[in-house]
């Protein structure tokens, strides 16, 4: 890949592939192309394939995807099973067929079984039951892990996959109906505080122990995967560390100047006990990630302020 490569990021307004593009675009590449939802339906297989043909991409970064919290997962099982699947068969099939030089699927660290070995080594991958609360996301996501996997066996096509940690930052999402935990607590302590609430309260018990990764920092890692590994197996991009969810929590907090109670609504359920990522073969190969939480989350309540008040 170098500076005069066509490169196409499906999902460039999202939070990661956003990122992405800033993160080419701070390297000198500029060819780069995005589509909006109403100048490509992902969902239509022709015209994805009529997409690829006119734009006849090089490389290709999918950060397309239904993404959601606990709750829209558990509303909308059916959307995030089928949306998924179909968003991802239609582009990496339609990047088989166009000829594209190489492709990074993106997925999630929600693919691991939800009482995996921690830190989540690659090879636990189908190794147990899946968390029930998000389960049909990642089921879409280990299929587009496999279809990868299928198309380099069966057509030679370099296409990899990489695993990131929960991601945060610029462009996120802030919907407390489908928004992830980060945001979520972004927008409730702000909000409280405008309000000069008494307390916020929170889901569970606050004691599951979550991994977060600034969207600039995996974006560093998908432009260095691109243009540096090539293997069938998937890798984990992650930060290296973990925080409780109630120390996330009083982070967001003090960050953004609440100066209530944290309530815990225990009858909510807390997700998988843990995930933290093993990144060490990322690692190994040099990459390591620059944007510490505390620094992240300020950066990200920033872009909120910025954006969406």
């Amino acid at each position: 890949m170098d500076k005069n490569s066509r490169i196409f990021v499906a999902g460039h307004r999202g939070l990661v592939g956003s990122a992405i593009w800033r993160e080419l675009e701070r390297q000198g590449f500029d060819r780069l192309i995005g589509c909006s939802r109403q100048e490509v339906d992902l969902l239509d297989k022709q015209a994805v394939e009529e997409f690829y043909a006119e734009i006849k991409p090089e490389f290709v970064f999918m950060a397309a995807a239904r993404v959601g919290g606990i709750l829209v997962n558990d509303q909308q099982p059916a959307s995030f099973l089928y949306d998924n699947l179909v968003i991802q068969n239609n582009l990496i099939d339609g990047a088989w067929r166009s000829g594209v030089k190489k492709l990074l699927f993106l997925g999630s660290s929600c693919i691991y079984p939800k009482m995996a070995p921690q830190p989540l080594k690659e090879g636990s991958l189908l190794s147990g039951p899946l968390e029930p609360t998000n389960q049909w996301y990642a089921v879409a996501k280990i299929a587009g892990i496999k279809l990868c996997q299928a198309y380099r066996r069966q057509h030679r096509c370099d296409f990899i996959s990489a695993m990131p940690a929960n991601m945060y930052g610029p462009n996120d999402n802030y919907d407390l109906q489908t928004s992830h935990v980060l945001p979520a607590f972004v927008r409730k302590f702000h909000e409280a505080k405008v309000a000069g609430a008494e307390s916020v309260t929170c889901w569970g018990t606050g004691s599951p122990l979550r991994e977060f990764l600034y969207t600039d920092d995996l974006a560093r890692a998908c432009v260095f995967l691109m243009r540096y590994y090539s293997e069938e197996q998937f890798i984990n991009v992650g930060y290296g560390s973990d925080v409780t969810i109630r120390e996330l929590a009083e982070l967001i907090k003090g960050i953004i100047g609440f100066r209530g109670e944290i309530t815990w609504d225990t009858s909510k359920p807390d997700g998988t006990p843990r995930k933290l990522m093993d990144s060490s073969r990322l690692f190994a190969l040099g990459w390591k990630p620059q944007v510490d939480l505390k620094t992240g989350i300020r950066l990200a309540y920033e872009d909120f302020l910025k954006h969406y008040i």
